[in-house]
C-alpha cells in the first residue's frame, strides 16, 4: 500500500487482484462488508446500510483475536453518511467515530472519504482520499495508527477476494 500525506489529506493508493465489479460489491454489499471490513482480528456486523445519497451506513466493530491483550472483546463503532455514489467508480462519504446507538463522538475527528475504484486490466487500484477538517485532526488519526489499521483492513479485503474468485 502506498500511502502519503498532504496537508490536511491522507491518501491511500492499493493494487487488488481482482476486477473491479469484484472490490466495488466488497463496499457496497452489507453481507460482502461483514466478511472483511476492519482490521485482522475483529469482526464487523452491520447495524444500518442505505447505500444511496444521504443514506447512513452504522457498524460495529469487534476483536475477536484473544492474541491482542487489552484490545480482545473490545468495541468500536462507526457512522458513515453517503455523499454521491458512481457505480464502479465511486463512493463518497461522511466517516465517523460513534457509539451503539448512532451518537457521533465529537472528541474523534470526522472524515470526508473518497473512494475511486480505477480498472487496471484484470486488477483493481484502489484510491482513497481522506480529507479531514484540520491537519491537527489527521495528525490524532496517524498517531492512533491508522496507516497500520488500513494495511491491516487491506490484508482482509485482499484474503476475501482471493476467496470470492475461486468461487
Amino acid at each position: 500500500m502506498n500511502s502519503s500525506v498532504k496537508g490536511n489529506k491522507l491518501v491511500l493508493e492499493r493494487v487488488f487482484q481482482a476486477p473491479v465489479e469484484l472490490v466495488f460489491q466488497a463496499y457496497s454489499e452489507p453481507d460482502r462488508l461483514e466478511k472483511w471490513w476492519g482490521p485482522e482480528g475483529w469482526e464487523t456486523k452491520v447495524k444500518t446500510f442505505e447505500f444511496m445519497p444521504n443514506g447512513v451506513w452504522h457498524y460495529g466493530m469487534t476483536c475477536v483475536d484473544e492474541g491482542m491483550g487489552e484490545f480482545y472483546g473490545m468495541q468500536s463503532w462507526g457512522l458513515g453518511i453517503f455523499q454521491s455514489i458512481e457505480p464502479m467508480k465511486r463512493i463518497q462519504y461522511k466517516d465517523m467515530f460513534s457509539d451503539a446507538e448512532g451518537m457521533v463522538n465529537e472528541q474523534l475527528p470526522m472524515i470526508d472519504i473518497d473512494l475511486r475504484f480505477i480498472p487496471e486490466g484484470k486488477e483493481t487500484k484502489l484510491v482513497i482520499e481522506s480529507e479531514f477538517e484540520s491537519e491537527a485532526e489527521l495528525q490524532k488519526l496517524l498517531e492512533m495508527q491508522v496507516i497500520d489499521g488500513m494495511t491491516s483492513q487491506f490484508n482482509c479485503l485482499d484474503q476475501y477476494l482471493a476467496k470470492v474468485k475461486m468461487h
